[in-house]
């Protein structure tokens, strides 16, 4: 179903003076902006977003927003006025957060985490920075080593609250992490565990995916150095933190897949490419 908020794909169905209209069944056609129709016609697909304009009437933009309906972002406040903060989410048309819906006062040029939400009375879009409102709302039914996508939030003394999926908090350890991170980062990660509690360990490593691209960072490595470094499964955590951007457990993991598939030989002083 069409919904206000979302990016969709949509078919232009008629001309006017304005722009063209859009079929957005079973809503109404929306106007695309004339502005925005330069290298499209009749019959043509485009890719855009649907909002309320300045006048609050369904219009459709090429521009796609930092975060749709039921999304979290991190955005930058660029005005506060009586009624609320105005930020930045990359369209003309600024997404407004009321004062009801701050956790703390919003102050101008911040960044702040905030969730898209429409308004129950009106539809109008909006955001939100009382994130626990939107998070936990049902079982975190999560694999372990189960994909999925973090949000990093806030840092923490044990590392970095995230958000999982859009959908639940989790925390990302401080000693799993091996590379700087910054507040409203979207970044891969995996499931490491539900607790008995439902709160949520999150990690940066795991799975296949996760090897073949540690595996990939040491041949980089190891090509950068003219195919031999002297790091080994002996080696200091930190030489290999400061070297790699990897812990020693993801190193040792990489290291015995490159060597399984023949690529690297194992010698007492380090690693080396092999011939081929």
């Amino acid at each position: 179903m069409i919904q206000i908020g979302r990016a969709y794909t949509l078919e232009v169905v008629r001309d006017s003076d304005y722009g063209f209209f859009l079929d957005a069944s079973p809503l109404d056609t929306i106007l695309l902006p004339k502005r925005e129709c330069e290298d499209l016609a009749l019959g043509d697909k485009v890719d855009v977003f649907l909002y309320y304009d300045s006048e609050d009437r369904p219009v459709a933009t090429r521009k796609i927003p930092k975060a749709q309906i039921g999304e979290f972002a991190s955005l930058q406040v660029v005005d506060t006025t009586k009624v609320g903060a105005f930020m930045d989410w990359g369209l003309d048309k600024h997404l407004m957060v009321p004062f009801g819906e701050q956790k703390t006062k919003m102050e101008e040029g911040r960044h702040y985490i905030v969730f898209v939400h429409s308004n129950r009375h009106d539809g109008r879009l909006m955001g939100s920075s009382k994130l626990d409102r939107f998070l936990d709302r049902y079982p975190a039914l999560y694999k372990t080593r189960e994909p999925v996508e973090l949000l990093v939030a806030a840092k923490t003394d044990l590392g970095y609250k995230v958000i999982v999926n859009n959908a639940h908090w989790g925390v990302l350890y401080a000693d799993e992490v091996f590379k700087p991170l910054r507040i409203g980062q979207k970044l891969p990660g995996f499931i490491k565990r539900v607790r008995a509690d439902g709160k949520i360990d999150a990690t940066l490593q795991g799975g296949k995916q996760t090897r073949d691209r540690d595996s990939q960072t040491v041949l980089r490595y190891l090509k950068q150095l003219n195919g031999y470094a002297p790091l080994h499964d002996k080696s200091d955590p930190k030489v290999i933190e400061a070297e790699l951007g990897l812990s020693k457990k993801a190193f040792k993991r990489a290291i015995g897949s490159l060597y399984k598939a023949k690529e690297i030989v194992i010698e007492d002083g380090g690693i080396r490419l092999t011939e081929n």
